[in-house]
């Protein structure tokens, strides 16, 4: 299974305002409305991580580039990418001609850190620090973007770095929750064969260890030795052929 990690980056957009506090926008007011202004991934287990910009390749290319990876994907992951990430290349995409990329899931870690635990914070710097995994880049804040929507090189060099290092730190916290991911999209879909491996990492090493249950039928249960995931057999061992009515 191809596995991306995905991040990136927008500009804001430019309005007139005459007040700084509770201030609605109209559409009369706004001077230019944010874009994507680059991108970073990296498949699951390579070495190189990609990086695109509208500063260094033009925006055709970035948006050509982030278009050919999602269809190549079979899985993506992001932190808040199903709120922000992919509908804003999807909307880069259809404003550049483009079709949808063919189909593929989405595993938000957001979603995943909100659903599983309860930290002080939901950002992804803080839960990657808590963690001990590695930490998001540090920058000058608002000024960097800024700086890069004026053409600034050396700022951008900056925003390469900070999207490329949130991109490693997802990566990271992928890993990290590996077996904690309700849903995953099953790896034994894409392993050629009839051996059972974990839906979640994909290794062979399942230890049976009790029984699955439902209200009426019994499955095997396992747990990876490699990374812990839960899992259960797909067969019914034992089953009931009646039950109680609501």
């Amino acid at each position: 299974m191809k596995i991306l990690v995905l991040d990136i980056e927008t500009s804001p957009s430019l309005a007139h305002v005459w007040s700084l506090w509770q201030t609605n926008v109209g559409l009369s007011q706004l001077l230019e409305s944010g874009e994507v202004i680059c991108f970073a991934a990296k498949w699951v287990g390579a070495e190189e991580t990609i990086f695109f910009s509208k500063f260094h390749d033009g925006k055709e290319a970035m948006v050509t580039a982030a278009h050919e990876l999602l269809d190549e994907a079979d899985a993506v992951i992001h932190y808040n990418g199903q709120r922000f990430d992919i509908p804003h290349l999807n909307r880069e995409f259809v404003e550049g001609g483009l079709k949808p990329p063919s189909p593929y899931s989405q595993i938000d870690l957001l979603k995943v850190v909100k659903k599983q635990f309860r930290f002080p914070s939901n950002k992804l710097d803080y839960v990657t620090k808590a963690l001990g995994l590695d930490h998001k880049v540090s920058h000058a804040g608002h000024t960097l973007w800024v700086k890069c929507m004026a053409g600034d090189y050396q700022a951008w060099e900056e925003m390469k770095k900070y999207n490329v290092q949130d991109v490693v730190i997802t990566e990271q916290l992928y890993d990290k929750l590996l077996p904690w991911i309700p849903s995953h999209p099953s790896h034994g879909l894409y392993v050629e064969g009839d051996g059972e491996v974990c839906p979640n990492c994909g290794g062979g090493e399942l230890q049976k260890r009790g029984w699955s249950h439902t209200q009426v039928s019994s499955y095997q249960r396992y747990q990876c030795t490699g990374c812990g995931k839960w899992s259960r057999g797909g067969k019914r061992l034992r089953g009931i052929d009646i039950r109680g009515v609501k």
